[in-house]
């Protein structure tokens, strides 16, 4: 695969991208920074981008004037077409060893590593670091959604640790 430097100015962005790529543009400035360009950016011999639409805009806010690139050519338009979507949706068919990731996680983190730079949000870093035995825990202030049909029905007996709770006059008793 041949890959060679291009001015920043001189790459166009596809007019139809289907991929709504704006929140990822910080996280991928980040990742290029912490470890440099790993992946070209794709395109066509026209100049428009078929892989790397993140990229380009990362490489602009971090005031880049080239960036690598790789020309895809011998490619009909359909098949230049289709590469920019099966790039995005082959992506989003992986996912994640929950068992594996956070001992990776915490490898990082031992190492001092920025965790903040890894794409995920601090909700997700915090329950993926949680101690185990948290599983299932949920915010105390979230109601779930009523199901479709109740599982109460009138005349059961509710029973609430050590009280009772009448199903006619909702009257709490002891036991």
């Amino acid at each position: 695969m041949k890959i060679e430097m291009r001015d920043v100015d001189s790459i166009r962005p596809y007019e139809k991208n289907p991929r709504q790529n704006a929140e990822a543009v910080d996280a991928v400035a980040k990742s290029i920074e912490q470890f440099g360009w790993r992946q070209p950016i794709v395109i066509d011999t026209s100049g428009v981008i078929v892989i790397g639409h993140t990229r380009l805009l990362a490489a602009k806010k971090l005031g880049m004037k080239t960036v690598p690139v790789h020309v895809a050519e011998g490619l009909s338009d359909a098949q230049i077409k289709a590469l920019r979507i099966a790039d995005n949706a082959t992506g989003d068919i992986a996912t994640w060893d929950y068992d594996l990731l956070p001992l990776e996680l915490k490898d990082l983190q031992a190492a001092d590593f920025d965790l903040s730079m890894l794409g995920f949000d601090e909700a997700e870093l915090a329950k993926l670091l949680a101690p185990e035995g948290t599983d299932g825990l949920t915010d105390p202030d979230a109601v779930p959604e009523p199901p479709a049909e109740p599982v109460t029905q009138p005349g059961d007996l509710w029973l609430l640790g050590a009280y009772t709770k009448c199903p006619h006059c909702g009257e709490v008793n002891e036991l």
